[in-house]
């Protein structure tokens, strides 16, 4: 099969263009980041790097999105005109990127969502902050990628300093804003494949750390690990994501859609956001859970009938590995491009999943003389994505940090110690709701 991926940062799918090529696929790969200020050649040496996508869209039997950021309408036309492609259509990105839109269509669907306050102004929103003077979330309407502008308060204070310093600041919000009401409880998503027969066989419950320190502390960065499981038959997936299933169909979409979630101490799943694209690292712990050739099964999505390659109710740890300034951006690339990943044997390298990589050149010395060698390199900050599966969170995530462990990487490489610990007695909480039931920690 002819496979094109296309991603704009260089954000996971690497990995599964690695894997497809080593199934015996037809590889072509475009990652945007690739400016003349700033090279950041990912996957080079490691699958076929093309300049333009777009003259490769005829070619390929199955496109793969890696974003649905931008040329959403145009990804949609080639849709219309019979190109396979995974990856939500224009109407659905509205679900993630605007917040407003993703809160109407659970309340359309009959699910239960966060009381909020739509506000048309900052004026307005830190008006209501401080007369409500409690916890609160706030997020932008409209199409609004910049994930910067999301923010959750403990105290009314500190949401309308956050307003205040974004009016100073002279950020805009032209369809303006959403405070929505702060739901104590536990945080768990759940997710899945859509295609034109509905949800594929295996929901996806996840457990997402998004701050960037053990703990949970620090900058948000998306996500530094997760814990992932797949089965057959979720309750959360009952109450927030089937009741969409009809709607998503009559779309066309075909995809991955991600619900993210807080259980109430009442044992109440209310939706916060939706992810409506292949998850970063959520593709790469899925990954491990294949038996398969996972392209044959995103293949088979797109035409309604994916094989059953995954591996249902094993727990999977997916420990994200970065260099500095990750997540802060503004990266050149003498300080991330070229970086040697030394230690990668064949007992670890299934659980290795490549990002931001290439090959490239390091030092070789013998009998005390210094030569080259070709080496894996790293090809910007977001490096790999170790991951690990058993029976239980702990067998999982042992196994993930033996394979880090294993590595090699002279420039001050860091990653989470933590991912999966919260869950020691979250999952106790969330099995008294009848929640992620018969999920072990040890």
């Amino acid at each position: 099969m002819r496979v094109l991926v296309i991603e704009p940062h260089g954000d996971g799918l690497l990995d599964l263009a690695i894997r497809a090529k080593a199934a015996g696929h037809a590889v072509r790969y475009w990652c945007g980041d690739r400016s003349a200020t700033s090279p950041r050649p990912v996957g080079r040496g490691l699958v076929d790097c093309i300049a333009d996508w777009r003259q490769h869209m005829r070619w390929a039997d199955l496109v793969l999105l890696g974003s649905n950021g931008t040329n959403m309408q145009e990804f949609d036309r080639w849709a219309r005109e019979g190109v396979p492609i995974i990856g939500t259509g224009a109407e659905a990105v509205e679900w993630e990127l605007d917040r407003l839109a993703g809160m109407n269509a659970f309340k359309r669907a009959g699910i239960p969502v966060p009381p909020f306050r739509q506000c048309a102004s900052l004026d307005e929103a830190i008006q209501y902050a401080a007369k409500r003077d409690e916890g609160l979330a706030v997020k932008p309407c409209g199409d609004v990628a910049d994930k910067s502008l999301s923010f959750v308060a403990k105290t009314g204070k500190e949401m309308v300093w956050r307003l205040q310093r974004w009016k100073r600041e002279g950020k805009r919000f032209p369809l303006g804003l959403i405070l929505q009401d702060r739901i104590k409880g536990v945080e768990i998503a759940v997710g899945a494949w859509v295609g034109p027969e509905g949800f594929a066989i295996g929901w996806e419950e996840n457990f997402e750390e998004k701050r960037l320190f053990a703990g949970g502390i620090g900058p948000n960065c998306g996500e530094a690990g997760t814990v992932m499981r797949l089965v057959k038959r979720s309750v959360l997936a009952d109450k927030v994501l089937s009741p969409l299933e009809d709607r998503l169909v009559s779309r066309g979409d075909v995809g991955n859609v991600d619900v993210t979630c807080i259980v109430d101490d009442d044992g109440v799943p209310f939706p916060l956001e939706f992810t409506m694209r292949f998850g970063y690292p959520a593709i790469n712990i899925e990954l491990a859970l294949h038996d398969g050739d996972p392209i044959e099964f995103l293949a088979g999505l797109a035409e309604g009938k994916p094989p059953k390659t995954r591996r249902m109710d094993e727990i999977a740890v997916g420990v994200v590995l970065a260099l500095p300034p990750y997540p802060f951006g503004h990266e050149r690339a003498e300080e991330v491009v070229g970086v040697p990943i030394w230690g990668v044997v064949p007992s670890i390298e299934d659980r290795l999943h490549f990002c931001n990589v290439m090959m490239g050149e390091a030092p070789e010395i013998e009998n005390g003389a210094i030569g080259k060698e070709a080496q894996l390199c790293t090809a910007g900050s977001y490096v790999l994505v170790a991951t690990g599966t058993g029976a239980s969170v702990v067998e999982a995530r042992n196994q993930a940090h033996r394979a880090i462990g294993r590595l090699t990487i002279p420039a001050s490489p860091f990653w989470r110690n933590d991912i999966g610990l919260r869950l020691r007695k979250e999952l106790d909480t969330l099995a008294q709701h009848g929640f992620a039931t018969g999920m072990n920690y040890s």
